[in-house]
């Protein structure tokens, strides 16, 4: 799993799903693009076990960027469902959307609940 999360597009051609950073678009001069249908890419709808949760995790971790990482935990917290992550956590709905901002700085405390909550652990390892 190579960088899943960044400026990625989700191009569809016959019914294959391929991920394409910027740069490989040009890859694709050959095809018409105008019948070509592009989405949106939409990590969440991919973060549904907890070792996939935990690769993404350690990907963001990897970059050293907390904005990347309150965005990230925002995107597992939304494919989880926010409701239930409020509930596990024992934080509010409103305090944790507001948690996942951009340029918010979160205690530690908070980090740590909603990871736990995620079914995942954060190891250290050298």
């Amino acid at each position: 799993m190579d960088c899943i999360y960044k400026n990625l597009t989700c191009c569809i051609l016959k019914d294959t799903i391929l991920l394409c950073t910027p740069s490989s678009m040009q890859n694709f001069k050959g095809l018409n693009m105008n019948k070509t249908k592009l989405t949106d890419f939409d990590i969440t709808q991919y973060l549904d076990n907890k070792e996939t949760i935990a690769e993404y995790l350690s990907q963001v971790l990897e970059d050293k960027d907390m904005d990347e990482l309150l965005e990230a935990l925002g995107n597992i917290a939304k494919a989880k469902g926010m409701s239930q992550i409020s509930s596990e956590t024992g934080l509010g709905r409103e305090s944790l959307y507001k948690t996942f901002q951009k340029g918010t700085k979160p205690r530690f405390d908070t980090i740590m609940k909603v990871i736990e909550s995620f079914g995942v652990k954060i190891k250290i390892s050298a």
